[in-house]
């Protein structure tokens, strides 16, 4: 199975750091947070990585190269200026990702979860990952019941940024931006979705406060910073 890194955004909320530095290079217990999650992801057995770029896109590549110092293979799919958003972002990069389920990750999150439990592949058109609401998102986005995953319910906990997805998901859609949320939510109404809920450590590293906290998990704690994705 193909993993995907989406790391095309300009991280508007981690401004100004992310002027002239793509948020995926941006520092956090030594290492640009791509470096943590593409470790993470070969720890876990994904040797064949895709990373989408827009903005400031070359300096990832410059960073990453063809990922062989990481242990991996890493292919790059090109969006432009300007980033094709999740869902876009993943249709324009199904050509490299292949015929089979592919893992993708959220290029600004932190987490310890196992990512080899995913190689297995998704019951249905799509698996998501869930963790409990974080502060900033007490609503949470989707409810879980019996690992069928439903747009709304009592209880709603928030997606992670990791899912496995089948390509016929996207094949059918035609190229361009758009947004992943109503494929989801239009594929669970169709009641072919699953998901699971995670409660390890889980950070979306989404502002400054966000990335000095992991940072400071990174330093403080006894986990080993080079493979955050690893089972502990």
């Amino acid at each position: 199975m193909k993993a995907m890194i989406l790391a095309a955004g300009r991280g508007e909320r981690l401004r100004p750091l992310t002027d002239h530095t793509p948020k995926p290079l941006l520092m956090a217990g030594g290492k640009p947070l791509i470096q943590h999650t593409l470790e993470a992801l070969a720890a876990n057995g994904f040797s064949d990585i895709v990373v989408n770029l827009a903005w400031r896109g070359a300096q990832i590549r410059e960073f990453l190269g063809d990922g062989a110092r990481f242990g991996v293979h890493v292919d790059y799919s090109e969006e432009g200026d300007e980033a094709l958003e999740t869902g876009g972002g993943i249709r324009k990069a199904l050509p490299l990702l292949g015929p089979g389920p592919f893992l993708a990750v959220n290029g600004d999150i932190a987490t310890d979860y196992p990512f080899r439990n995913l190689r297995r592949g998704p019951e249905s058109l799509l698996h998501l990952v869930l963790v409990p609401n974080p502060p900033q998102h007490p609503q949470g986005d989707f409810a879980l019941r019996s690992r069928a995953l439903f747009p709304t319910g009592a209880a709603c906990y928030t997606f992670s940024g990791i899912g496995v997805y089948r390509p016929e998901l996207f094949a059918p859609l035609a190229e361009g931006r758009f947004p992943l949320g109503p494929l989801l939510r239009e594929t669970m109404q169709k009641g072919a979705a699953t998901g699971e809920l995670y409660r390890g450590f889980w950070l979306d590293v989404g502002t400054r406060d966000r990335l000095r906290t992991f940072d400071e998990y990174l330093n403080q704690t006894s986990h080993t910073p080079a493979h955050p994705g690893e089972s502990s």
